[in-house]
């Protein structure tokens, strides 16, 4: 998480999952207690008590204690947010892992869990300036659709079937 914050994550700015978390937790990761009640929050992100909540899978990307990355899969894209800018998966790699393919291996890892969650077909997107999470997208089965509010659109089907966009 260090290395998020030393490239400038978590300030007040940065209103992803991830800069939240870091503001919420990023000073307190040492203490098992604040480390567990996180653990506790990320789990119960899943099953939501408010009904007009998305719910939101974390999964971290690790090989034993070397932590690479997480990502999130959120069941339904219920928010306009979502529909056009946010999609179902988001993924963040920690820098110093980065191209080493561990991205597009999380991705693709995680598409038979969105299946099992119901999805057929999951929504991606990236910054259009973000030429590193396009070729993420496209190398784990992303169909380009559309472009919308500095954002590309991609779906990816979540099953064995070629990948190509819902109808």
């Amino acid at each position: 998480m260090e290395e998020f914050r030393a490239e400038g994550r978590g300030g007040p700015d940065d209103d992803t999952t991830l800069g939240r978390t870091l503001r919420d937790y990023g000073d307190k990761w040492h203490d098992p207690v604040v480390f567990e009640r996180y653990v506790s929050e990320v789990h119960a992100a899943a099953r939501p008590v408010e009904p007009l909540s998305v719910p939101v899978t974390t999964l971290w990307y690790a090989d034993g204690a070397d932590y690479f990355g997480r990502l999130t899969i959120r069941h339904n894209v219920g928010t306009r947010f979502l529909r056009e800018y946010g999609g179902h998966i988001g993924y963040d790699v920690r820098p110093t892992a980065r191209r080493r393919g561990h991205a597009t291996a999380m991705l693709i890892d995680c598409l038979p869990y969105a299946r099992e969650l119901g999805l057929e077909s999951v929504l991606v997107t990236c910054d259009t300036d973000n030429t590193g999470s396009r070729k993420v997208i496209e190398a784990a089965g992303g169909v380009f659709e559309d472009q919308r509010g500095g954002k590309l659109r991609y779906w990816i089907r979540t099953g064995r079937e070629s990948n190509q966009h819902p109808n």
